[in-house]
């Protein structure tokens, strides 16, 4: 048995530039990786399946493309043979949430593969091309560390970040990443940053972060005004440096000066409202 871990992704800044001919959008992120997420094991069986479950499971009940089993196939296609694998996704990230979920799954489902390969037939440059047809998220995810991101996503530049402590917030609402585009008015454009070498201190991310935006959390907030009560919520929060939205919402994310902050301000938030999915968690940690 293969079990892998698909950790939320992170977009701690995300800025907008032109939609290209293909109908992608260029971008510019800085992104980070939380140590909360879902779980994947990898059986041998007979065929390739997948079960779904956990928290967040039935939101995904008859999905028929779900992206493990599309990033399954492919690797299969890459083999040039079937690789009957019985999959269970613990969906533990709630779904259409703007933290990479399903990007972050087939990442894993790649990884899982990788790691039990035994031939040289599929190098690594080809779980990385595959990775790019399942997704804008998904090559950053396969690499799994913090990064730049640019392009429309196939652009990555390891960046190593300190620890920041944070707390995740998601209202209980989805939102369809191509409506928050459709209802895209203002772009901070890209390749106008100076991105910093390094980042020596959490004070450093912060800082910088404070110079940034993420251009989709206006768009997002007329699809679903109550991010905006995330934001005033973490914003309210005790000893909270930084709130944003993540990618293209609902969940919102604060940042805290150290791990008791964060914890204290994730148990006050998920007293005020237990209909919400609220989570201290560690971003960037090192590997």
């Amino acid at each position: 048995m293969t079990r892998v871990f698909a950790p939320a992704k992170i977009n701690l800044f995300l800025h907008i530039g032109d939609r290209r001919a293909d109908g992608y959008h260029e971008l510019e992120s800085l992104v980070a990786f939380a140590d909360a997420g879902d779980d994947l094991t990898f059986e041998d069986a007979d065929t390739l399946s997948l079960a779904v479950d956990g928290p967040f499971g039935a939101a995904l009940a008859g999905e028929g493309d779900n992206l493990v089993l599309r990033a399954a196939y492919g690797v299969a296609a890459l083999a040039g043979h079937d690789l009957p694998r019985r999959i269970t996704l613990t969906k533990n990230l709630p779904v259409a949430s703007g933290i990479g979920g399903g990007s972050a799954d087939a990442a894993a489902t790649l990884r899982a593969f990788l790691l039990e390969w035994r031939q040289e037939e599929i190098r690594l440059a080809d779980f990385v091309e595959l990775a790019k047809t399942l997704g804008a998220d998904v090559p950053v995810c396969f690499f799994g560390h913090s990064a730049w991101m640019y392009g429309i996503g196939d652009g990555i530049e390891r960046t190593d970040l300190p620890e920041l402590h944070a707390v995740l917030v998601n209202p209980g609402v989805s939102i369809a990443t191509r409506d928050v585009f459709a209802n895209l008015s203002a772009r901070s454009g890209v390749d106008k940053l100076h991105w910093p070498e390094g980042f020596a201190s959490a004070d450093d991310v912060v800082t910088f972060l404070k110079t940034v935006g993420n251009d989709l959390e206006a768009p997002a907030l007329e699809l679903a005004p109550v991010i905006g009560e995330v934001l005033k919520t973490l914003r309210g929060a005790n000893g909270v440096r930084l709130a944003r939205m993540s990618g293209s919402g609902a969940t919102c994310f604060g940042l805290f000066a150290d791990q008791t902050g964060a914890q204290v301000a994730a148990s006050q938030i998920a007293r005020d409202h237990p209909q919400w999915w609220v989570r201290p968690t560690v971003l960037a940690k090192a590997d």
